[in-house]
């Protein structure tokens, strides 16, 4: 077992090495594990549901590289297309037909969306949705949500989430006042607030929302909130930015949008359409798409695009998840996980909140309920740091902060969940004999 005190020595090393090459030792700030104070473990392999960091200790996956390994790391039938795609070359900057067949998959399976194009990351989609909602409507002003993450562009690192929320940055330095001046956040699950805005300003272009929220933890929106927003932008003329980055193809095969079935204008997809490549899209009707370039004047594009090997995963993936089954499976080991997680931290005298829709979960130190940022972060960090631990030391790996959703995949088996449960029944023991609780 890998206790806090004493870390793997390659791990060790290898971040040593990085700090001298990469700002913080990461490329991504979340991944420096600074919100549980320790060195990041350094991943050598995954197969299936678990990991295995350059030390050869394996864990339990429950991050799933932040949401795309929806079939679990490694997928045998997606590893040998890889190797034969790549085979025939890995990027062409020229259209080739698996990006057409990608894209019948995400207009079949999204409601939506009409026609899509394809980017290479969740903050090129979400930039190019706001400048198609702003290019449309001829205004310049978005809200946005207290807590929600839409990817690092400068409109949008406006009281921000996920790792942004770890560090306790309220927003960025390096981004224009202007252009932060145009962004209004409004705290998530406010009904009166979204309209209020609406009420005093005359140019919102676009309201952008995670319709279920990943980058504060696990929030679902309140009955009719969801509602509101279709009804507000429709009333107001401005446009609805679904970010289903995390949801889409998650919690239903058609998204947080098929779930709930509310439609936005434009839709933002990432992560999972990729199969565990780069990878991201925006979407919507017809009319809308077709304002962008070369069919209209809103431009925007991407050298690597729609390359072969991205389409190839994500394709085989997004077939795989037309199985209804799928996800039937995934609802029910996803319960059973945190069912019992919920279970025995009861036991061991423990309060915690789990938020979970389908097999995206997050369970909060908060004596509840989680419903925004206001209320999610006064969950208990540190205590939240000594379960991320004492569960690492079970083999079990969560995600390095308590502000960041977790995943099940179609990998993760009963018996792998059962295994979770007793890591965790275990790790509360640990807390609980801790004289430090």
């Amino acid at each position: 077992m890998i206790l806090p005190e004493k870390q793997p020595d390659k791990s060790s090393r290898l971040f040593a090495r990085a700090q001298e090459l990469i700002p913080g030792g990461v490329n991504s700030p979340v991944r420096a594990f600074r919100a549980v104070g320790r060195t990041p473990l350094f991943i050598k392999s995954a197969q299936g549901p678990f990991i295995t960091d350059v030390d050869g200790h394996r864990y339990i996956d429950y991050v799933g590289s932040w949401g795309p390994m929806i079939l679990g790391h490694a997928d045998p039938e997606i590893v040998a297309a890889l190797q034969a795609v790549a085979a025939n070359g890995t990027s062409f900057g020229a259209p080739n037909e698996l990006e057409v067949e990608l894209a019948e998959e995400i207009v079949d399976a999204v409601p939506s969306i009409e026609m899509v194009r394809m980017v290479n990351s969740g903050t090129e989609a979400t930039m190019s949705a706001i400048r198609l909602a702003r290019g449309v409507t001829g205004r310049d002003k978005l809200i946005k949500f207290e807590g929600c993450y839409h990817g690092h562009a400068d409109s949008l690192l406006v009281k921000a989430g996920s790792g942004v929320a770890t560090l306790g940055l309220p927003d960025s330095p390096g981004v224009p006042a202007a252009l932060a001046q145009n962004t209004i956040t409004v705290p998530f699950n406010d009904t009166a607030a979204v309209e209020n805005v609406f009420k005093q300003h005359d140019d919102i272009a676009a309201v952008i929302v995670e319709p279920v929220v990943g980058n504060m933890g696990c929030v679902l929106p309140r009955d009719g909130f969801l509602e509101t927003l279709r009804e507000l932008t429709s009333t107001y003329g401005a446009l609805l930015i679904y970010d289903e980055v995390m949801t889409g193809f998650r919690v239903a095969r058609g998204g947080a949008q098929a779930l709930y079935g509310i439609a936005p204008d434009i839709t933002c997809l990432g992560k999972i359409i990729g199969g565990g490549l780069p990878v991201g899209a925006y979407g919507g009707s017809r009319d809308l798409m077709r304002k962008i370039a070369p069919t209209g004047p809103i431009y925007q594009a991407g050298t690597l695009s729609g390359n072969p090997l991205a389409m190839t995963a994500g394709l085989l993936t997004l077939r795989r998840l037309k199985d209804e089954n799928v996800y039937a499976e995934l609802e029910r080991r996803s319960a059973q996980l945190c069912d019992g997680l919920t279970r025995v931290a009861t036991d061991a005298g423990f309060k915690t909140i789990t938020n979970r829709v389908g097999s995206m979960w997050t369970a909060f130190f908060s004596e509840g309920p989680i419903v925004d940022w206001t209320s999610a972060s006064k969950s208990d960090r540190e205590l939240y740091g000594k379960f991320f631990h004492a569960m690492l030391n079970e083999g079990v790996y969560l995600a390095p902060s308590q502000f960041e959703a977790g995943f099940v995949s179609i990998a993760h088996t009963e018996e792998v969940i059962v295994q979770t449960i007793t890591a965790a029944r275990n790790a509360f023991q640990v807390l609980t004999a801790s004289p430090s609780r």
